[in-house]
């Protein structure tokens, strides 16, 4: 068995949860570890706000909206700093309006894991460096001035399929977004398509890759009944996203905070507003996840999904230990 090298996976991703009170306040991450986080990714758990998504290369205050197709902005009642130990908010009702619930995922940029990149467009099909030093798995694009937000991994075809995170809409072939060209350790492709690569625009790039115990992304097909299928991770999940490649149905998020114990049915979507709701059982486990309903959420029968899961713990250690059973 290959083992972890990261033994706690809080040194990379953490889960938190708030009530907002109004009021300009910090976020400590209550992880086993300090984590000051690189990308930090909030919503209203109780209401309707919007997604918001910062993140330190870009710089505190500066807004992306997941759920939309548009242009950053830079505000001042949001996230105002990433600290030692997680970040501070100030008076915005999408992050901290008094009395209602939030959610936080954070994420600390890391070699092999996790890597954030910014490029300016040319228009033309091109390569873009990275520092994730292995080949990633999965990433998304999106362009500062507008435009959508756009997924690719290995799961639908590195170069030559997309998803956009912002709808519902099923994966599909297009060579202009990626250039028809898989990523390596050091670079991916982006081609003419003005929603990656307009001349002149600033873009941002999220990239993902698969670290036994920490990080996974993968597929899986569903068999439409309560006793689902497993997927292996090689982890407990802390942060489940999951996604059908060939239906419209929604992008649902799963984490071990808001639902800490299984089966998990609290959900939320990262392509619209809504509050937490339930679109059927899921169960978080000590070595993977299991669908516990035939919900086409994420098990209709015969359909492909695509995940991206982030660990709350591994499966082994690094030195051979089992961790606790979930």
């Amino acid at each position: 068995m290959a083992y972890t090298t990261i033994d706690d996976p809080s040194t990379v991703f953490q889960c938190e949860l708030w009530t907002g009170n109004g009021s300009n306040r910090s976020i400590t991450l209550s992880g086993n570890s300090d984590l000051q986080p690189d990308m930090v990714w909030i919503k209203q758990r109780n209401g309707s706000e919007n997604h918001n998504l910062f993140d330190s290369v870009r710089g505190a205050g500066k807004r992306l909206i997941p759920n939309l197709a548009s242009t950053e902005a830079t505000v001042s009642d949001g996230l105002t700093s990433f600290n030692s130990d997680g970040f501070s908010l100030a008076t915005g009702d999408e992050t901290n309006k008094s009395s209602s619930t939030y959610v936080s995922w954070n994420w600390k940029e890391q070699a092999g894991v996790f890597d954030i990149v910014t490029y300016t467009g040319n228009g033309s099909g091109r390569t873009i460096s990275h520092s994730l030093g292995v080949k990633p798995s999965a990433y998304i694009l999106k362009d500062r001035a507008g435009d959508g937000w756009y997924y690719t991994d290995q799961s639908i075809g590195f170069g030559t399929h997309a998803m956009v995170l912002q709808d519902v809409n099923a994966a599909f072939s297009n060579s202009t977004y990626f250039n028809n060209t898989a990523p390596t350790s050091s670079v991916f492709s982006v081609g003419t398509d003005g929603g990656v690569n307009a001349n002149g625009h600033n873009f941002m790039a999220y990239l993902f890759a698969n670290k036994q115990g920490i990080s996974k992304v993968g597929s899986y097909t569903g068999n439409g009944n309560a006793n689902g299928t497993f997927i292996y991770t090689g982890f407990s999940p802390a942060w489940l996203m999951i996604k059908q490649t060939a239906a419209s149905n929604d992008w649902f998020i799963i984490d071990n905070k808001r639902e800490p114990f299984n089966p998990n049915n609290v959900q939320l979507v990262a392509n619209g507003t809504s509050a937490s709701t339930n679109k059927g059982d899921l169960d978080l486990l000590s070595n993977g996840f299991k669908p516990r309903s035939s919900n086409a959420a994420w098990n209709e029968n015969n359909a492909q999904y695509i995940y991206i899961s982030f660990a709350e713990q591994p499966f082994v250690t690094s030195t051979g230990v089992p961790a606790t059973a979930r």
